[in-house]
Parts: structure tokens; sequence; C-alpha cells
């Protein structure tokens, strides 16, 4: 009775985190949902007996993935007024497109038949020499590896595409100059004071680090070839 009803409390709170993730306005809100549904789905697996992906799902993308999002949606100076202001040009397409996935989920949901021997699998008796982490990788790793890669590359191909889309050339960023700062001597940055024994530094000799010197402006010449 009490697993039926944690299982029904973590399950409703996962759906109302995952739709709020899809429909909150701030993103940061939006990563904020998504470690909520992250936290709950372990909860699930817990209830399940699949302690090591519980446990691999907090760390891995709590700890991880969702923090990596969040840092990434609080760092990216993205204008959210201007990209609202294509809404309304591109709803047709977009009303279109999800009318088209929408017909597609209802025939594959209406075709959708279960096989005879689906419900016994449940109760089909797992290895008793293996625990429950070995057989997890001998699943993935042996039995679904090529589906296993196929979905790392697509993974990969994702982020590869969005830091192309989203990478922008600021002109107020700062470039590393390598050649400068293979090229710089301890004498431009470092300076020797002594110290006497007991009396420690003098307040006059706290110094900032040593300022290329600016080189002195070309004399300006005029019309007549005079200089100023």
């Amino acid at each position: 009775m009490i697993a039926s009803l944690a299982f029904y409390l973590f399950a409703g709170i996962l759906i109302a985190s995952a739709a709020m993730v899809v429909t909150s306005r701030n993103p940061v809100h939006a990563v904020l949902f998504l470690i909520l549904a992250f936290f709950n789905a372990s909860a699930l697996f817990l209830l399940a007996g699949a302690e090591f992906l519980a446990m691999t799902l907090v760390i891995v993308y709590v700890g991880a993935v969702a923090v990596l999002f969040l840092f990434v949606v609080m760092m990216l100076d993205v204008n959210f007024v201007q990209l609202r202001e294509g809404f309304q040009r591109y709803l047709p397409v977009g009303a279109t497109i999800g009318v088209v996935l929408l017909g597609e989920l209802v025939m594959v949901l209406g075709n959708w038949r279960i096989a005879p021997g689906a419900a016994a699998l449940r109760f089909a008796p797992m290895d008793a020499t293996l625990d429950n982490t070995r057989q997890i990788g001998q699943i993935l790793y042996t039995d679904y590896i090529l589906l296993f890669q196929a979905s790392g590359l697509i993974l990969l191909v994702a982020m590869i595409g969005a830091i192309v889309l989203t990478l922008r050339d600021r002109r107020t960023s700062r470039h590393q100059n390598v050649a400068t700062q293979i090229a710089r001597t301890p004498a431009d940055t470092l300076v020797l004071v002594d110290v006497v024994r007991g009396a420690g530094v003098p307040a006059d000799h706290y110094l900032r680090p040593r300022v290329a010197e600016a080189k002195p402006a070309a004399p300006a010449h005029d019309g007549h070839g005079g200089h100023h």
C-alpha cells in the first residue's frame, strides 16, 4: 500500500514537473523543474529496485548535465524579447508540423498491439549469480551495444549543432595572445625587494605588476610638410 502511494506521488510530481519544463517561460525555472523531474524519476527507479540507475540519474544528470544546462542558460546573453518577435510569423509552419506529429502519434498508438507474452516478462527470473549493475552493463554494452553507440553519436551531433547555433563573436570578448605570453620575461613583471629580517615589507614596497610602457605617438604632419 505504501509503495503504491509513493509510486503515484512521485509519478504525479514527475509528470507535473515535466510539463512545467516545456511550458515555463523562464529558462532558469525550466532547468530547475528539470532537476525536480530527475529526482522524482530516480525515486521511481528506487521503488523498482534499480538502485544503480537511481544513483546514476542523480549523480550524472542532476549533478552534471542539469547544472551545466543551468550554467549555460544563466551565462548566455539571450534576448528573449527578440526571440518572441517572430512567433506569429512562424506560427502557421509550427502548427502544421505539430498537426503532422500529432497524426503520426495517433497512427502509432492506434496500431499498437501488446504481445501475448509481454505481461509474463515482468516476472521473468533474474540471474542470481549477477547483481543489478552487472546485468545492466551486460544489456547495454553487450546485447544493445550498437544502439547504445548510435544514441551517443546522435547526442554528439546535437551538441555540436547547439554549439554552432549559439556561438557568437562579440566585439567585447578578450582573446588570448599566446605569443606575447610566451615572450614575456620575469624582468617584465617581477620586482625583487630586499626585506630586512624581522622588519617586514615597508608600505611603499607594495608594488603592482609592471605595465608595458606606452610607445610615444608619432608626430603629426600638416599639409606643408611641417610638424606639430
